[in-house]
């Protein structure tokens, strides 16, 4: 299965440098073009996720999973034609990454069962520690991910919000409600996008 894998993402990345070369739209993309498409595509397939949970049919998932490697080796793609890297780097560089912030799987770690919270405490303590200063959220993200992590964030630093579920700013309230999934062991994100769904 792995040299098959292989060989299929081979073939794709064959493709793509031919329609960058052929392809007059493919042509005319560059990083930021494409930033629609990687969003959507993002969204198609987290909607795909939510469905084949739903119905235990994977095979739409399949699909939105290629297109949004699509968006990954077309980036890919781009970077090799301008020399700044190419998808063996991205790979690599994720593969470093993994190994890295799971010692518990690739590192002489004797610490024995992890919880899968301890797992995640590791991982954003190893992270801190790679950055010389914490990189900022992302102002693109979904609001609810944004609290979400803003939140996560304050209480690693030992820094809580002081939050007031009855206070008369909307805002203030919905922070509360993160805090409180938080709390709970709930994602919001999810828990709100399954909300919705049961009311469709």
């Amino acid at each position: 299965m792995p040299d098959e894998a292989e060989g299929a993402v081979a073939e794709f990345v064959a493709v793509m440098r031919r329609l960058r070369a052929e392809c007059p739209w493919k042509q005319e993309q560059t990083h930021r073009s494409l930033v629609r498409y990687l969003l959507e595509e993002t969204y198609e397939t987290v909607d795909a996720i939510d469905e084949a949970e739903a119905s235990g049919d994977f095979a739409h998932l399949a699909e939105e999973l290629g297109d949004l490697l699509l968006q990954v080796v077309f980036h890919a793609v781009i970077a090799e034609e301008r020399g700044d890297f190419d998808l063996d780097a991205v790979a690599r560089g994720i593969t470093e990454k993994m190994r890295r912030r799971n010692p518990h799987v690739f590192g002489a770690d004797d610490t024995g069962e992890l919880t899968a919270a301890q797992v995640d405490e590791r991982w954003q303590r190893i992270k801190a520690a790679e950055r010389a200063a914490p990189a900022e959220l992302p102002a693109a993200l979904p609001a609810l991910l944004y609290a979400d992590k803003l939140l996560a964030r304050r209480e690693r630093a030992g820094l809580p919000l002081d939050l007031d579920a009855g206070s008369a700013d909307l805002g203030e309230r919905l922070l509360a409600l993160v805090a409180e999934a938080r709390a709970e062991g709930v994602d919001p994100e999810q828990a709100l996008r399954d909300a919705a769904r049961r009311r469709r």
